[in-house]
């Protein structure tokens, strides 16, 4: 079952194509919804390129309905690279589909003086308009300061008639969507210390923030996203990332002396975790192939997991942090396979 009726984006983009929701697909996770206060309709599933996801399968992603892409210009370039092919026929000047995507780049280079060099890369490698989001990257505790340096620019960099606009201008020529869009729509940051994350909720000059989620790394749920209101309109946008990654190991691995009939969950599973979380807009992917889209789109049409699930799902994530040993964990909290 598609979740979207996609027309195959072309090599050339010349064919016309037009996102239209599959209205057949019943879930109370909705694949599609606004990131935050931001205008963009965002894929719940964002698909970043640091697992060395090839243009192709990127094609295949956007095609499947994925139209969240996170690409690095400075970190593990040669890993993000394989996909650039992608993102500059789905975002480059001249393509058809460009409005069907949300374009999200990073730098990791925190200074002020350096925001020109890292847009210069990105619009060159690219060949694009606009970014839909503007990441500063890997923020930790003793960045808030840089941080801090680097917020104050988002007046120059965000939206039409900026400052950043009228440089990109000179150096690439101007065009419509540059006019209207301005050279960066929207600004983020990318949180590993949420203490500092949470100084930075509801700051004007913040819209998107992305912070680590999984299982074993369930912090950013009481300091983010129940500090969020899902019925305000002007709440920041919220991505989440390392869902199946932790400092303690892959997590797509059932935790040690979990019972053999107990449910074993997938990394699409852990995934489903973060999106049924309060405010969670994104859940950023590292998926490596097309057979890994499709699963992960599978588990979304299964919808939000049950408070029973997500209670199994803390007790794995405590299993794997060596919290919690599997004899102190009540047997009717375990949720057997038989019954998945």
């Amino acid at each position: 079952m598609k979740l979207t009726d996609l027309a195959p984006p072309q090599a050339t983009l010349e064919s016309k194509v037009t996102h239209t929701t599959n209205q057949n697909i019943e879930s109370d996770l909705p694949f599609y919804r606004q990131l935050g206060r931001t205008d963009l309709t965002v894929s719940c599933l964002g698909l970043g390129g640091g697992g060395g996801i090839s243009s192709e399968d990127t094609f295949y992603a956007f095609d499947r309905g994925i139209n969240y892409f996170f690409y690095s210009s400075d970190l593990h370039h040669h890993i993000y690279s394989w996909m650039s092919g992608a993102l500059r026929q789905l975002c480059g000047r001249g393509s058809s589909v460009r409005e069907k995507v949300v374009l999200a780049t990073v730098t990791y280079i925190k200074s002020q003086e350096m925001a020109i060099a890292a847009l210069l890369d990105q619009f060159m490698e690219l060949g694009i308009d606009y970014i839909d989001v503007f990441f500063w990257g890997w923020i930790g505790e003793q960045d808030e300061s840089a941080l801090h340096n680097c917020l104050q620019l988002s007046p120059d960099l965000r939206g039409p008639n900026s400052v950043y606009q009228r440089t990109i201008e000179r150096m690439f020529d101007t065009s419509e969507r540059l006019k209207k869009m301005g050279v960066v729509r929207y600004i983020g940051a990318s949180f590993h210390d949420l203490n500092v994350a949470q100084k930075w909720l509801n700051s004007p000059l913040l819209d998107v923030v992305m912070v680590r989620h999984n299982i074993a790394h369930r912090s950013a749920q009481n300091l983010i996203f129940n500090q969020l209101d899902p019925q305000d309109k002007t709440r920041q946008g919220v991505v989440t990332f390392k869902s199946a990654g932790s400092h303690t190991g892959f997590l797509g691995n059932p935790p040690v002396g979990l019972p053999e009939d107990c449910w074993r969950p997938t990394v699409p599973d852990l995934y489903r975790y973060s999106l049924t979380q309060n405010c969670v807009d994104v859940c950023l992917t590292g998926l490596t192939k097309r057979c890994e889209i499709d699963q992960a789109l599978a588990a979304i049409q299964q919808g939000k997991l049950s408070p029973a699930e997500i209670e199994y799902l803390n007790l794995c994530g405590d299993l794997h942090r060596n919290k919690l040993k599997i004899h102190q964990i009540s047997p009717e909290k375990l949720i057997s396979q038989a019954s998945r």
